[in-house]
């Protein structure tokens, strides 16, 4: 039975890890390898970490095992992340996370959601209910243009 709890400080950088195995998978078929190089290698962002101390990041978690993680920045409305162990694609796993990114935004007052969806991930969003905005290149950290879409959902 899949269980979700917020996520804990101390386990920052194995959901980073998580994330990364994520978009090497997912993401391979849609993106230039430089593009997937530079995304791969960042770092830890510091918002991770505050998203993380702050509540509003939640692990789904099997028998003990991680299964994967989401966060939602609840003061801007942007879903931060919705990742999936590769191996666990297809279980609902991401839905379920991201219902929890709704509920904790709609109870902190938010209206809408929006994020920048990686081109594999548009049909899970749009299964969601967000809608495609416009196409646009998120400026990642890394320096590089990474080809996205960008989405919004009303909640409110």
């Amino acid at each position: 039975m899949i269980a979700l709890r917020p996520a804990r400080g101390d386990e920052v950088a194995a959901l980073w890890a998580l994330r990364t195995r994520a978009v090497a998978q997912a993401c391979a078929g849609h993106y230039a390898q430089a593009v997937l190089d530079a995304w791969l290698a960042s770092p830890v962002p510091d918002s991770l970490a505050r998203l993380v101390a702050a509540g509003a990041a939640t692990v789904a978690q099997e028998a003990g095992h991680t299964l994967g993680y989401a966060a939602v920045d609840v003061d801007s409305g942007e879903v931060d992340a919705v990742f999936v162990e590769p191996r666990e694609h297809g279980r609902g796993i991401g839905a379920l996370l991201l219902a929890t990114c709704e509920d904790m935004a709609r109870a902190a007052g938010c209206r809408r959601l929006h994020l920048s969806a990686s081109l594999n991930a548009l049909p899970f969003y749009r299964r969601a209910g967000f809608a495609a905005l416009r196409e646009e290149l998120y400026a990642h950290r890394s320096g590089i243009g990474i080809p996205s879409v960008y989405m919004e959902k009303r909640i409110g």
